[in-house]
């Protein structure tokens, strides 16, 4: 009987583990005005970004069920959505890790940095197909704001159209327009 008590502290420990949310602090080095909180849901396999800069400001899930990102960026009042690539995006464990290295160490180098654009003119409304694919999380954080794809792209030699967005000094997001 003590064996089978034990086991099941043990299965409520790890339990208890997996199921927390873990929120960290985030700050852009050398700046004030940009910081940011990231929570990771471990029994939802999402993360939620809140980057508070001002009119720069922008909120992002990273649903990893769902195999999407979705921005939304303030300044421009409309969501972003791209496809998660496993080769530019780290996965949720080596989030969670890089986070809790940036927030105790504030050192951390990331090589994660994504450059994605968008179609000006192109986008939508979500539909009830839309949120079935891309997930509450995202339905929450997008319903009634013009939902525009995003495509990969190669770093622009000009980004001052960019916006920045993403987890601050773990993955950078920039968000471009293009130029036809």
């Amino acid at each position: 009987m003590n064996g089978f008590a034990a086991v099941l502290v043990l299965l409520g420990v790890f339990w208890t583990q997996t199921s927390a949310l873990e929120t960290f602090t985030l700050q852009e080095p050398q700046n004030d005005y940009v910081t940011g909180t990231m929570t990771i849901d471990n029994e939802k396999h999402i993360v939620d970004v809140h980057v508070r800069s001002g009119l720069y400001s922008s909120d992002t899930i990273f649903d990893y069920v769902h195999g999407y990102i979705a921005t939304r960026l303030f300044s421009r009042n409309a969501c972003f959505i791209m496809k998660i690539n496993k080769e530019y995006i780290p996965d949720l464990e080596e989030m969670g890790r890089l986070a809790f290295e940036r927030q105790t160490m504030n050192t951390v180098y990331s090589p994660y940095s994504v450059w994605v654009q968008f179609q000006s003119g192109h986008s939508r409304l979500g539909r009830m197909k839309d949120w079935l694919v891309y997930g509450k999380a995202i339905e929450q954080l997008c319903t009634g704001l013009p939902l525009y794809q995003l495509a990969e792209t190669q770093p622009l030699i000009n980004a001052n159209g960019c916006a920045n967005a993403g987890v601050p000094s773990i993955l950078g997001i920039k968000i471009c327009e293009k130029i036809n």
